[in-house]
């Protein structure tokens, strides 16, 4: 079994922290995670496909073991964070790789792919959402309130979403046996955001999620002029992002390979990461041959 490095690295005057594993010559599945968490949530899964291929997982800066700038030192936007991973993957020299979005992994990495297509060999899609219907209009609405209002009062209203009960309904909500999922997951999760600083960073990313929706016509057209051969996975009891979300990803991709995972939720990876990675074989085996 390949060993898992814990490695750091300087990019754009940023502590960049990351996982690795996997022979360095075998093709790269970049992991891009989700909120809360952080490359943590690739802790099972990274063992589990490293005979074959290389694995990163970074944290997103205000995320995990990365730098925490605060909000006046640091514009947390997607697209300043995708600025960030973007210099990441060159500094650690990352050339083509299949891109596995989760969560924010998607708006994070959309915007990697539609700036920079030739780097993309497949996209691995879990619970990660590029389309109106993949979204509850509670949910929708929700990001586009904090968007157009920042004030102090709608960020007290919004605190609850960095709380603890919060983060752990994200893990365990929509899972047919929630004894499947270590409390590992939310625990790390919400010590991240209790440091001190790190809620306002996270209100932050929030009221910037908006701008997402207006990039989804950029993300389709990338989506059918470059056709990248597309795995979904997605967990059936997510209430985050609806199964439609899931499919519609077939309006603009010819080639999808599509998984309704029953009784996974938004972090099907908790409950589900042998399933995932033996997808993950499966379809890279066919779509990248060995060499």
């Amino acid at each position: 079994m390949s060993a898992v490095h814990y490695r750091t690295v300087r990019v754009a005057g940023l502590d960049i922290f990351y996982r690795e594993a996997g022979p360095a010559e075998a093709p790269t599945i970049l992991l891009l995670h989700g909120f809360p968490t952080s490359s943590h949530m690739f802790r099972d899964l990274i063992p589990l496909l490293a005979d074959r291929y290389h694995l990163v997982a970074p944290d997103y800066p205000g995320f995990g073991y990365s730098s925490t700038p605060n909000v006046r030192e640091f514009d947390y936007t997607f697209d300043h964070v995708t600025d960030v991973i973007q210099a990441f993957t060159d500094v650690v020299k990352l050339g083509k790789y299949s891109l596995y979005a989760q969560d924010f992994g998607g708006p994070v990495g959309f915007r990697l792919a539609t700036r920079r297509p030739e780097a993309i060999q497949t996209l691995l899609i879990q619970n990660a959402n590029a389309y109106v219907e993949g979204m509850t209009t509670e949910v929708h609405d929700l990001l586009l309130s904090l968007n157009r209002d920042r004030s102090h009062e709608r960020q007290a209203k919004a605190a609850a979403l960095f709380e603890l009960p919060y983060t752990k309904k994200q893990f365990v909500d929509g899972v047919a046996d929630p004894s499947l999922i270590s409390p590992d997951s939310w625990e790390h999760a919400q010590w991240g955001m209790d440091r001190p600083g790190n809620k306002e960073i996270q209100y932050t990313m929030h009221a910037n999620y908006a701008t997402n929706f207006d990039k989804y016509e950029e993300w389709h057209a990338y989506f059918r002029r470059y056709q990248p051969p597309t795995l979904i996975m997605w967990g059936q009891g997510d209430f985050v992002f609806g199964v439609p979300g899931a499919k519609a990803y077939a309006r603009d991709l010819k080639s999808v390979e599509l998984h309704i995972l029953e009784g996974a939720g938004h972090f099907a990876l908790e409950s589900n990461s042998r399933d995932i990675a033996d997808f993950i074989r499966n379809f890279l085996g066919k779509q990248l041959p060995a060499r």
